[in-house]
């Protein structure tokens, strides 16, 4: 490995969750960039590797990601790390990771645990559509327009959350999703006590209101109900093509944009093209 940035992801809980191709990326690279040293430093005892670390985080970002990709130009390799999980996800890495785009330094992905997927898998939520909206701002204003902008939001969502802002958080989703909407609570995933909740968010929020909540949370919250399609009566097909008749469109043109307009099947746009020729 030369001049690279590697993205390497680490155990959310379980560090037999380690991959091999992780362990032998963080042996082999010049040095490691961590969210917080002191808890990439137990993972890297657990493993049996010395390695230099170099801090990197939301508030050193700007001046020690500048450094590190002057390193890597001069041809070091450089492991990325997360306090837990994948790198550059709701993390300052992806800024790093958009500083060696622009310098043109080759960037790879390790895959691992991510514990938004892992929360989605299991919720009993929808999986096939779903957006990750990470934490809420604690800025009124902000988190205020992120769920106005979700309000209509169909695909899943998923959030994460401190347990000592659960209930406020709870509180702010039911305010704005309505308090029966189902959510999935998963809690300390992949360690001892994991846990998945499913209930809905005003359930939720007067439990976690009696009860104080314990450990780190990813909420998955249903999307909003798609509106049933209105179908068109028949009524309404035969004035459309009475319509189209009278401006001058063939019985075969007629049916056919009749049926694409009101979203109905040509059969039966057809037999009601016939009886209105019959009527007549």
């Amino acid at each position: 490995m030369a001049g690279m940035l590697y993205l390497v992801p680490t155990p959310i809980g379980n560090l037999g969750d380690i991959s091999q191709r992780c362990r032998e990326t963080l042996e082999q690279a010049d040095f490691i960039a961590a969210e917080d040293t002191r808890v990439t430093l137990k993972l890297l005892n657990h493993l049996g590797i010395k390695k230099s670390l170099v801090s990197y985080y939301e508030h050193n970002k700007a001046f020690k990601g500048d450094q590190i990709v002057q390193r890597i130009l001069g041809g070091e390799t450089c492991a990325l790390v997360s306090d837990a999980g994948s790198p550059a996800i709701s993390d300052p890495g992806e800024d790093l990771v958009k500083q060696c785009a622009q310098a043109g330094i080759a960037v790879c992905a390790i895959p691992g645990p991510c514990a938004a997927i892992t929360a989605l898998s299991i919720s009993g939520q929808a999986t096939g559509r779903f957006c990750f909206e990470g934490f809420l701002s604690t800025a009124k204003k902000s988190r205020r327009e992120h769920l106005e902008s979700l309000r209509q939001e169909t695909r899943t969502m998923i959030f994460y959350e401190a347990p000592h802002k659960l209930a406020a958080t709870l509180a702010d989703l039911a305010a704005y999703f309505g308090p029966e909407r189902p959510i999935s609570l998963c809690r300390e995933l992949t360690k001892l006590h994991e846990e998945v909740i499913r209930t809905t968010l005003g359930q939720a929020l007067e439990r976690f209101t009696q009860t104080a909540p314990k450990g780190e949370f990813v909420l998955v919250v249903a999307g909003t109900p798609a509106a049933e399609k209105e179908t068109a009566s028949q009524d309404d097909a035969a004035a459309r093509l009475a319509q189209l008749l009278e401006q001058g469109l063939s019985k075969k043109d007629a049916v056919r944009q009749t049926a694409k307009e009101l979203d109905l099947p040509k059969n039966v746009v057809y037999d009601l093209a016939v009886s209105l020729e019959e009527s007549e």
